[in-house]
């Protein structure tokens, strides 16, 4: 396929005028008829937006609009959209607004356009494979080309929209086309959009195995290396439960059910023992008509699966649910597959059909295969789910529980990790350090993840011990940055050990000795009798601290001096400043400073002065959260660097 036609629009335009400005011939009469939903990024939204276009179509057709021989284009278009949409949710992961809309010129066209608000990610088409490859995914935009007469995309501010003209001449389908239309639309045979969820209720099996064999022998592979792709992008195992229904029905099953279980307590009981303690979960239950999900999800409760052949991936017969179905679906056939990744058992997946056919082998084995990407799949998400505990933990476990209230100061803290499922790189803290004196730490290590907590997790605790021992303030950061370079040469000499008997041979990246940097502002404080705060501090490669007075004045309370960890036998000196009462210090870390906006940097040309500067009169927590918006709002997007300020302030 050509480079995609690409335009870039910045005037709004009225909505019952088509984006396609690119071909403006289209845009001299209004829609016939239109329509227009806005759906939620998820898995769901190809299927909603079916469904709508074919209630829509029904409509349309009722009133005459969309004649009988147009039947063709209302199904391409129904392909398309479902393209578009599942290509907006992976690739982009907003909200979907999808409209479609009658035009009439010299011939009848169907347009439809699919909006999401990621406009700096482009549509993603897979490029061309090399004859020897298989392709996986990126038919998406190559089969739209295919079925629409004209299509393109259309970039507006904050959203891309991208649009297609079905007219019936889209020109010869490729066998991609015949794929994707048998994977959305099977196993039902071409019919009406409206008899699909009829069928379904009623049972209708006729064909069935025909279209079975077909549907396997050009889809197959198509469906799971798609599947595959979907389901790799889901990191939580009720949402993998939740598209493994919507991937199987009506595809494979008229219904399935997902049970999952706790790998430390195993599955339960068995068929006839309704699930108790440790007994699996019924995660999801699906079925081609709605109306009979939660009838059906009452009787599979009562009937938890139990694999009879311990790690087997089955398939085995599952009893059918008869009386859940209604009276057309008294007889039918079941199988249940254990879903296994890496040895262990973490759920199961069940299937039905309804009919005296059963179910085909062909069937059967693709929906092992199946099972074992879905498998994987919880297995991921669980794994991500336990790392993020394991990281929630120590990041807790990094960090004071309790921030120290000191009389005569009044203390608001703002602290945002960048990276939600790890442990931050910024650290603080504020405690007694007895004798009437109170100390505060605001600091940043190199690197994220368990380096850095490794980092926080040697000078925290020093911080409190040296402070509470009654170190003044330069001779901890002495102690400190010679226990960083001692550790930091033990790790090398561990390394080395390690290289020498691994024969010289290369270590995998990680394993070799880390550079452990910190930059730290650390303080002592004390109370004045006569009111306001005596504050000794240093800063060792740390953003320097701003002191504030009522006047609205700003000016800087240290002076730089060298990061921890650097420099052997690195001596280090501390400044004395006295906080009359009004007065406020601030304390941040580089992602307040060293925020982005294209090339410029928030405390260019000393913005976070004058930032401070536009706080006079404000309370400790007003200014801490004037500095946070001001700047969240400097950047616009999501920050890339963990944020932390501590404001300080002299009643």
């Amino acid at each position: 396929m050509g480079a995609i036609p690409t335009q870039r629009e910045t005037v709004s335009r009225v909505r019952e005028a088509p984006a396609h400005d690119a071909a403006p011939a289209y845009d001299t009469a209004g829609p016939r008829a239109q329509g227009r939903a806005t759906l939620p990024g998820s898995p769901l939204a190809p299927g909603s937006a079916r469904a709508l276009l074919r209630a829509s179509f029904d409509e349309w057709a009722e009133c005459g609009l969309l004649r009988p021989e147009q039947q063709r284009v209302a199904e391409d278009a129904m392909v398309v959209v479902s393209e578009l949409v599942t290509n907006a949710v992976v690739h982009a992961g907003t909200d979907v607004e999808v409209d479609w809309w009658l035009e009439e010129q010299e011939e009848t066209a169907l347009v439809v356009e699919v909006t999401d608000h990621h406009p700096s990610r482009a549509p993603r088409d897979h490029p061309g494979e090399t004859p020897y490859e298989t392709p996986e995914f990126g038919r998406g935009l190559r089969l739209v080309a295919s079925l629409a007469e004209s299509w393109g995309v259309t970039y507006r501010t904050g959203a891309k929209s991208v649009w297609a003209r079905l007219t019936g001449r889209g020109g010869t389908l490729p066998d991609e086309r015949q794929l994707k239309v048998a994977e959305i639309l099977a196993p039902e045979p071409p019919a009406p959009p409206h008899e699909h969820a009829a069928a379904a209720e009623r049972g209708d099996c006729s064909h069935r195995p025909e279209r079975d064999r077909d549907w396997v022998n050009r889809g197959a592979l198509s469906f799971l290396a798609e599947a595959s792709d979907l389901l790799a992008g889901q990191l939580d195992e009720n949402l993998v439960a939740a598209l493994t229904g919507q991937l199987i029905v009506p595809r494979l099953a008229d219904w399935c059910a997902v049970w999952l279980e706790d790998e430390a307590t195993g599955r339960g009981g068995g068929w006839g023992d309704p699930a108790g303690a440790g007994g699996p979960r019924l995660a999801r239950v699906w079925h081609g008509s709605e109306n009979r999900i939660e009838e059906l999800r009452r009787a599979l409760e009562k009937d938890p699966p139990c694999a009879q052949s311990g790690l087997r991936s089955g398939p085995e017969p599952y009893p059918w649910p008869g009386a859940a179905l209604g009276p057309q679906g008294t007889h039918g056939s079941a199988l249940a597959y254990r879903l296994i990744a890496g040895g262990r058992p973490l759920g199961t997946l069940v299937i039905g059909r309804s009919g005296p056919d059963g179910i085909p082998d062909e069937i059967t084995g693709l929906v092992e295969d199946f099972g074992r990407r879905v498998a994987l799949a919880i297995g991921a998400a669980r794994q991500y789910a336990r790392q993020a505990t394991i990281s929630a933990v120590l990041q807790r476990g990094l960090l004071p529980g309790a921030v120290a209230e000191i009389p005569g100061v009044r203390s608001a803290l703002v602290y945002e990790p960048c990276d939600k499922g790890g442990p931050s790189g910024d650290f603080y803290d504020l405690f007694p350090a007895g004798d009437g004196r109170w100390c505060f730490a605001v600091g940043d290590v190199q690197g994220k993840g368990p380096e850095a907590a490794v980092v926080i997790g040697l000078a925290r605790p020093w911080l409190r011990l040296l402070a509470r021992e009654g170190y003044r303030v330069a001779d901890v950061l002495d102690r400190l940055n010679q226990l960083l370079l001692d550790d930091a040469t033990e790790a090398a000499d561990a390394a080395a050990r390690a290289l020498v008997a691994a024969g010289g041979r290369a270590m995998p990246p990680g394993d070799g000795p880390q550079t452990r940097f910190l930059s730290l502002l650390y303080g002592e404080l004390t109370p004045l009798d006569g009111g306001g705060i005596r504050c000794t501090l240093a800063s060792a490669g740390h953003p320097l601290p701003l002191l504030l007075g009522p006047d609205g004045e700003v000016r800087t309370a240290a002076r730089p001096q060298t990061l921890l960890g650097v420099v052997e036998d690195e001596t280090y000196t501390s400044e004395t400043i006295e906080l009359a009462p009004g007065d406020s210090l601030l304390c941040v870390t580089d992602g307040v400073t060293e925020r982005r906006s294209g090339s410029r940097q928030f405390d260019d040309g000393d913005g976070l002065a004058q930032a401070l500067a536009g706080c006079a009169g404000l309370n400790a927590d007003l200014i801490a959260e004037r500095i946070r918006r001001l700047v969240h709002e400097f950047g616009g997007g999501q920050p890339e660097d963990d944020l932390a300020l501590l404001v300080l302030q002299a009643e």
